[in-house]
């Protein structure tokens, strides 16, 4: 029985009773937000090792890393201390994205290893698949991509980001209006051209029927991926876009009536003013689904800086609706992550989900804010360290203060405006 088929008979499962807790809310208002759709609770029923993560309205906005190897890198030594890396920095789920090395041996290590969900882009293994067997990713078949999402399953991925709205009709829309920088997902650009090196319709679309009975044999969530979101802020909100989003729509509906739990995956490149805009359309097109978005960023000229971008993008995309984050690390559109790569990808994220929760008034994340107030009013700086994003961060850079065992900061001195309130409030 699926986490959907338990709520419509009402059952608030065990997984729903985890997540309840972890939330701070009761049983109930997570079976009824699974029967309606508004969450998701992300656990394959093969991967027992994991506490289940809910996704949705009304719950706090997760981040999710992305971590995986490339065909110019497969290190899974390196990789397996991303997974550690994100524990650490309190991400609440991860994606391997592996295109190179034995990906189903390092997706199995990464499975083992992970404290969280973890999700996957099953075409990215069965188009390396037929690159090693066949010498082309054009001749991958249909059946090579479903046996890839089988493996998914029967490994324990708790869910998966499928490509479904890539479909000849939205392809076309993006060829007939043009694209500054065309078909930016990797999972999206593959579809679309085996499509046409092959005459066919995306075997996701045209047998989704098929992935239902997979999705729902796991339990895994499917993930309908933006395979055509845009790359630029040029491109955003165009009719390729668009069409995916309402394919995605009635896609998401059909899930659900095969008790299969559905996410939506939202636009990486958009302008600020858009941002609210995309929102709003995807929570009405895809009847509440929840929204999981990269970035978004809001400017496509701070390489380095992406993470800083998306932090941006992140709190007003959370603060509209949205309720899963992927990260962007500083090396977003120049390189491999590195371990401090994913650090401060996740901590940019984790500061953008918790200004959003402030917005959406999540229970307890104003109280944060006044209670680090309330430290700082007192000069409590081990207080202040242990309620920071990064307390790390926070104690290295108090250390290097001079006067750090007397007062901690360094910036004002004798004249910082709380010593001096407090002495005023003395002589009076």
């Amino acid at each position: 029985m699926t986490q959907l088929e338990a709520a419509r008979l009402g059952i608030a499962t065990e997984e729903m009773k985890l997540c309840a807790d972890k939330e701070g809310v009761t049983p109930e208002v997570i079976r009824r937000g699974v029967e309606e759709g508004s969450i998701v609770v992300i656990r394959n029923n093969l991967h027992n090792s994991i506490v289940p993560l809910a996704v949705g309205r009304g719950l706090r906005t997760k981040i999710n890393a992305n971590i995986g190897t490339s065909q110019d890198h497969a290190d899974v030594a390196l990789e397996l201390k991303k997974v550690e890396a994100c524990a650490a920095s309190g991400a609440d789920a991860l994606m391997d994205l592996s295109t190179g090395g034995d990906i189903r041996s390092i997706r199995q290590a990464i499975m083992k290893a992970s404290p969280m969900a973890v999700g996957t882009v099953p075409i990215y293994s069965a188009a390396a698949n037929a690159m090693n067997r066949r010498k082309s990713i054009m001749e991958m078949t249909a059946d090579d991509l479903f046996q890839a999402i089988e493996e998914n399953g029967e490994d324990g991925v708790d869910f998966i980001t499928v490509h479904c709205g890539v479909t000849r009709e939205s392809v076309g829309r993006i060829e007939a209006q043009g694209r500054l920088l065309g078909i930016v997902s990797r999972g999206g650009s593959i579809t679309a051209r085996w499509m046409d090196y092959n005459d066919s319709e995306n075997p996701l679309y045209a047998q989704y029927d098929r992935l239902l009975e997979i999705a729902r044999r796991y339990d895994m969530v499917l993930s309908l991926g933006d395979g055509l979101r845009p790359g630029c802020l040029a491109d955003a909100t165009d009719r390729g876009q668009v069409q995916e989003l309402i394919v995605l729509g009635e896609l998401c509906r059909r899930a659900r009536m095969q008790d299969v739990q559905v996410m939506i995956e939202g636009p990486g490149h958009v302008p600020y003013y858009q941002i609210e805009a995309n929102i709003s359309l995807q929570k009405s097109l895809c009847e509440g689904a929840p929204f999981y978005v990269l970035g978004p960023l809001p400017t496509d000229i701070a390489p380095g800086y992406d993470h800083i971008t998306a932090a941006i993008g992140g709190a007003l995309a959370g603060a509209a609706g949205a309720d899963f984050l992927c990260y962007v690390t500083p090396s977003e559109h120049l390189r491999l992550p590195n371990l401090e790569d994913v650090h401060e990808g996740i901590m940019a994220s984790r500061i953008a989900a918790h200004i959003a929760d402030i917005a959406k008034g999540y229970p307890g994340a104003m109280e944060k804010d006044a209670l680090m107030a309330k430290h700082r009013s007192e000069f409590n700086w081990e207080g202040q360290i242990e309620l920071s994003i990064d307390p790390g961060r926070s104690r290295s850079w108090l250390e290097r203060s001079e006067s750090a065992k007397e007062e901690g900061c360094t910036m004002c001195g004798e004249f910082c405006a709380i010593k001096l309130g407090k002495k005023d409030a003395h002589r009076q």
